[in-house]
């Protein structure tokens, strides 16, 4: 939805930081297992950058996504999954269960406020679309 929204160049600056997001994510896991605590506080700080720099990112195509808002709602996501990753290392199985749960409870609702507020920034557009309406 990102590209007949907000254009191609925003779609693929997006496309850019969520691969971000997910390659550091990588780097973080791998650094922990391999105890390198230097190596996985410096993904860390990376991985809390790249959330600013989405937060700020969709805060500036979208008025209805402020950035602190943005910024909160990407830091639980991130804090959640460390948890998970955590959990996973040692191997406590049923909490890393719960947390990622609680993870796509949480990232649902992330997509929820998103869409929500390309629908308010865009509310003729998906008039011609009610079967988009379905996620509200």
């Amino acid at each position: 939805m990102i590209k007949p929204l907000y254009g191609s160049a925003a779609a693929d600056k997006y496309t850019a930081l969520i691969k971000d997001h997910l390659l550091i994510a990588a780097d973080l896991v791998k650094s922990l297992l391999a105890g390198n605590t230097q190596a996985a506080m410096d993904a860390e700080r990376k991985w809390y950058a790249n959330a600013d720099d989405i937060a700020e990112f969709l805060s500036s195509v979208n008025r209805f996504l402020p950035k602190e808002k943005v910024r909160q709602m990407f830091y639980h996501h991130l804090d959640l999954t460390k948890q998970e990753a955590v959990f996973m290392i040692q191997m406590n199985y049923q909490k890393d269960i719960e947390i990622y749960d609680e993870i796509e409870k949480q990232a649902r609702e992330m997509a929820d406020t998103i869409s929500e507020a390309m629908v308010k920034l865009y509310p003729d557009m998906f008039k011609n679309y009610p079967h988009m309406y379905r996620f509200l």
